[in-house]
C-alpha cells in the first residue's frame, strides 16, 4: 500500500492543475490547516465523494499499566474521526 505525503500531494496538483510547485505545497498546507482548525473547534466537515471529520467524546475508562498490571483511570478525551464517503468505501 502506497503512502501519501503533503509533498506527493503538492506535486500532484501542479503537475494536474499546473499550479507553481511552492504555490501547491501552499494549498494543501492551507487546506490541512483548515480543517484541523475546525475540528479544533468541535465543527464537523463534510467533504462530498470523500468523506467527513468530526469529534468524537471518548468516555472515561479504568486501563491497565502493561508494566505493573496496576488499573490506572483514564479520564475523558475527544478524538478526531474520519467516516469515509460512499464513493471511497
Amino acid at each position: 500500500m502506497a503512502t501519501i505525503t503533503k509533498a506527493a500531494l503538492s506535486q500532484y496538483l501542479s503537475d494536474n492543475v499546473g499550479y507553481p510547485k511552492t504555490k501547491a505545497l501552499e494549498a494543501v498546507d492551507i487546506l490541512f490547516q483548515s480543517i484541523a482548525d475546525s475540528i479544533c473547534k468541535g465543527n464537523r466537515i463534510e467533504i462530498r465523494g470523500f468523506g467527513s471529520f468530526e469529534v468524537r467524546n471518548r468516555p472515561a475508562r479504568k486501563g491497565r499499566n502493561p508494566r505493573t498490571g496496576q488499573s490506572v483511570d483514564i479520564s475523558e478525551r475527544k478524538v478526531p474521526h474520519f467516516r469515509a464517503g460512499k464513493e471511497i468505501r
